[in-house]
């Protein structure tokens, strides 16, 4: 992969077009147009002091196994343990944004079928689509890393160019738009909980959503040429990028909205899709539509790229239970084909407690927030512990590094306890946010395994990077 490759994994994977969009209705009950504009902004450029730190990081352990390979390099002592828990949670993280990418893929082709063909948007037949679009990305994904490297080069003009097709539409077709006394303050509350700041802070995980899965350019090092460099101006650009391009698509959209409550209510569930229709017509929304779900499948095409990625390389280490099935390289496609299949599936399990839960989309958005976020921070935290110690890659932030990871520590652990709250009041079992559950259930079957196995045998990371490692695997699938 080129250093552009790397970049264009990243920011496929934020992809503003599938965050912004599918918890866009979040965004409107929980905060309303105030916290959906000035949310992004700061949650934008908290992510990129968070994005930075793990840049230089990146810079000096440029391999597949990313964060967890960084947490048993960093750490003073008990490095592997360090380094087992770090993959843990990335891969929760990496196995929950890829089923909210592509169950927000599937809801808003739910949408674009029920208006075009009556195809009824139904929890059955939101969850059939899911699983259809896994099945689509995992087949993607076995013919090789030259075909995804071509769709993410695709993928980043279709998003640049359908952010700006989407905004132009909205600012020059409709008669009527909103004052911006209602975009840049009008707040709405929708949750049942009387608190505006607490409904304010929830209101947040639109954006911090949106800003995940942008160590995929780490997790692509060991396949992308310049990696010490590439990988961390992949992760920084992708934020910088997404930062700008999402913030005038989030402008465009709500000063578009004809009926606030129309669009909430709507039947597709799926309120920009009523915002686009309302304001285009149905012809120019469902254009419009189309252009999002095109994004939104790029994007989860390469969140299983990413995901699997990230599972082979922790399989490969023994740290998953059938380690030597997950980490075997397809000697046709040679890709990690089987761990391919494990992200997809994984992700479809998450997936489907919305079939009896009407707010469990955001709590599997929640997931992806926490999961990500601790295994991004714990590097960061060890780094910082180093102090003078840690030996700078080529790409480093200097005197800056300590302020920027403190400040990145602090807002990991906020947002973590945060997205761990209730989101709907009163909590019931259709509202209730089972983020907690299934953290906890992973943390508990990944301390439970460490304690009583893996602690004696598990070492840490092995690195498959150099040239005559590679030339060995090389040889192997040519037998």
């Amino acid at each position: 992969m080129s250093g552009f490759a790397n970049f264009a994994v990243s920011f496929t994977i934020i992809s503003v077009l599938s965050g912004c969009l599918t918890l866009y209705g979040f965004g409107m009950n929980t905060g309303g147009p105030a916290m959906i504009v000035w949310g992004w902004p700061l949650v934008g450029m908290m992510t990129l002091l968070v994005g930075l730190a793990m840049a230089e990081v990146c810079s000096s352990y440029p391999t597949a196994g990313g964060l967890y390979y960084w947490a048993a390099k960093l750490a003073p002592r008990n490095g592997a343990a360090w380094s087992w828990f770090t993959g843990w949670f990335n891969l929760l993280g990496q196995v929950a944004v890829t089923a909210g990418i592509d169950f927000g893929a599937a809801s808003f082709i739910n949408a674009f079928l029920d208006l075009q063909f009556g195809f009824a948007a139904t929890p059955e037949h939101t969850i059939l689509i899911f699983g259809v679009v896994l099945a689509v990305h995992g087949l993607l994904n076995t013919f090789g890393v030259r075909l995804v490297a071509l769709l993410n080069k695709v993928s980043v003009w279709w998003h640049l160019i359908g952010v700006a097709v989407i905004v132009t539409a909205l600012v020059v077709v409709p008669d009527r738009h909103q004052s911006a006394d209602f975009v840049f303050g009008a707040f709405v509350n929708n949750t049942g909980w009387e608190s505006a700041f607490y409904v304010g802070l929830l209101g947040l995980l639109l954006a911090q959503y949106t800003f995940t899965g942008y160590d995929a350019s780490a997790h692509m090092t060991e396949e992308t040429r310049g990696a010490a460099r590439s990988g961390p101006r992949g992760i920084v650009m992708s934020i910088v990028v997404s930062l700008v391009a999402g913030w005038v698509l989030l402008l465009g959209i709500t000063f578009a909205i004809q009926d606030y409550d129309g669009a909430l209510n709507s039947e597709t569930g799926v309120p920009p899709a009523q915002i686009f229709i309302d304001a285009l017509g149905s012809t120019g929304g469902k254009l419009l539509l189309l252009i999002a779900i095109g994004a939104q499948l790029f994007c989860g095409m390469a969140s299983v790229t990413a995901n699997s990625r990230m599972i082979y390389a922790f399989s490969r280490d023994g740290a998953l239970p059938a380690s030597a099935f997950w980490h075997r390289i397809n000697k046709r496609t040679r890709t990690p084909t089987n761990a391919v299949w494990l992200a997809a599936g994984g992700a479809f399990v998450l997936g489907l407690p919305y079939l009896w839960n009407e707010t469990a989309y955001a709590a599997v958005t929640s997931i992806a927030v926490i999961g990500l976020y601790i295994a991004y921070v714990l590097p960061t935290l060890l780094r910082l512990r180093q102090g003078d110690r840690f030996e700078a890659g080529p790409w480093s932030l200097g005197r800056w590094s300590r302020p920027v990871g403190i400040v990145a520590v602090v807002w990991v652990g906020f947002i973590t306890v945060l997205f761990m709250l209730p989101q709907v009041s009163p909590v019931t079992a259709e509202t209730f946010n089972y983020t907690p559950v299934a953290v906890l259930v992973v943390l508990g079957f990944a301390g439970t395994w460490w304690l009583v196995s893996a602690r004696r045998w598990f070492t840490g990371p092995k690195v498959e990077g150099t040239p005559e490692e590679l030339a060995a695997i090389e040889r192997e699938l040519d037998l």
